[in-house]
């Protein structure tokens, strides 16, 4: 079965700390602190694993790192409580970096240098992966991933460096709901595909059973009770029945809001919003039939959570104030009665795109499977390879024993062979000349004797 990536899975922890740069200002909490840093000497600070949940940024553990450490500076804690989202977004706040206490900027100096080795080791692995399938590096794809930071200066963080930030984070967050939405599609496409390859392998009579139960499970996931617009006047007034225990009657749009943002902060994020739907999507979704995908669960709630921020969130901020929560219950919106159609009423996808999408994964299979014979051949190349020179080892080893074998019967030949005897002329050792022809020895006296 296609599996889509974790981050499909995970929204309300990416819910919690989606706004973690554009919003942070808001989680803050202290009065203004007037700060003498001619008499304060600073501290250092020790900073455990970040607290704040995973945004699903691949620079993510960075990001939050960051942010605790400037949270940690006086000066730029008043000035990120104070700052507006145009401030944010335009890099005015990146300037009061200047002013963050020296012992701190030390420390985002190591944050930066971490993360310059730990993006050189990805790059590296990325590379090394490509090149071993065959693939063309994009080095210019690679370079992307240093773009939350200035990799030119790889040793001290600079205002570029928390701009750069700030700027990637705001851009990555916006699209990442896009992001899921395209990973959601091909997951349906997957699944669809991976059925009607089933139904080829099937002879003509378990195909017909298998399509009457897949149209059966459709009707199945369709019939269910009718689900009220999100954010919809009902919607809200069925929460506060069946959540709250309270009468319908007696709804009330500020006590309703202040009940249900859970960390007190006078705003509703993402995670707090998703949190409202969890009644409508127990009418459609249900985690042990066989007709009731969860993973399309989660992409409705998604949806919910979406119409909902286009309705009520006018600055865009990806927060609901109470004040923008109380205008929307005042809109002719609010009244709808209308009920909201499901992704089994919304095709996500035309035949022409699911054509496209297979011919996609033949294409890749068809790579895969040329890739698998070139490397066959280079084993089996390897292996002729290596049998000749297995040969040529032999061979060798052969020729060295049969000189080996030559030498040693010659030095016993040598070894064994008696002396020859001396013929006429011959030189004998010990005398100085050789006898004349027909000499021959006669008795020398030796006096004293006989």
């Amino acid at each position: 079965m296609y599996a889509l990536p974790d981050q499909m899975v995970r929204s309300e922890a990416l819910a919690r700390c989606g706004l973690v740069l554009l919003s942070l200002w808001l989680c803050i909490q202290s009065v203004p602190i007037s700060v003498d840093k001619t008499k304060e000497k600073p501290k250092e600070e020790e900073l455990g694993p970040p607290e704040s949940a995973d945004t699903g940024l691949h620079y993510d553990r960075y990001l939050r790192e960051v942010i605790e450490y400037l949270e940690k500076d006086p000066h730029f804690r008043e000035k990120l409580k104070n700052a507006n989202m145009d401030d944010i977004k335009q890099g005015k706040l990146s300037k009061e970096l200047n002013f963050v206490q020296h012992n701190f900027r030390t420390k985002l100096d190591e944050l930066k240098r971490e993360e310059m080795n730990r993006l050189r080791m990805l790059i590296k692995a990325k590379h090394d992966i490509k090149e071993g399938n065959g693939q063309t590096v994009d080095h210019q794809a690679l370079l992307k991933q240093f773009e939350h930071l200035n990799h030119k200066n790889p040793h001290t963080f600079e205002v570029d460096d928390l701009d750069r930030l700030i700027k990637s984070a705001t851009n990555d967050l916006e699209n990442f709901d896009k992001d899921r939405h395209d990973e959601f599609k091909q997951y349906e496409m997957m699944k669809e595909h991976e059925r009607r390859q089933r139904l080829k392998n099937l002879n003509e009579e378990d195909r017909k059973k298998e399509e009457e139960h897949y149209e059966e499970m459709k009707k199945k996931h369709a019939n269910h009770p009718k689900v009220n617009h999100p954010g919809s006047e009902d919607q809200l007034k069925e929460v506060w029945q069946e959540a709250d225990g309270l009468d319908p009657e007696d709804f009330d749009p500020k006590t309703f809001f202040k009940m249900h943002d859970s960390n007190g902060d006078g705003f509703f994020d993402e995670s707090e919003l998703e949190a409202l739907f969890t009644k409508e999507l127990e009418k459609v979704y249900n985690p042990e039939n066989e007709e009731d995908d969860m993973v399309e669960m989660e992409e409705e709630r998604l949806r919910m959570r979406e119409h909902v921020m286009n309705e009520v969130d006018t600055n865009k901020d990806r927060l609901v104030s109470l004040s923008e929560f109380i205008a929307a219950t005042k809109k002719e919106e609010f009244y709808e009665k209308d009920e909201w159609e499901t992704l089994d009423q919304n095709p996500l996808y035309t035949e022409e795109e699911l054509r496209e999408f297979e011919q996609q994964l033949a294409n890749e299979k068809n790579d895969i499977n040329k890739k698998s014979a070139e490397l066959q051949k280079e084993r089996e190349e390897l292996e002729r390879k290596q049998e000749e020179l297995d040969a040529q080892k032999l061979g060798l080893k052969q020729a060295m024993e049969e000189m080996e074998r030559v030498k040693s019967q010659n030095l016993n030949a040598d070894v064994k062979q008696p002396a020859a005897p001396l013929t006429a002329g011959e030189h004998v050792p010990g005398n100085s000349q050789p006898r004349p022809p027909g000499h021959q020895q006669q008795d020398v006296p030796v006096p004293g004797h006989s």
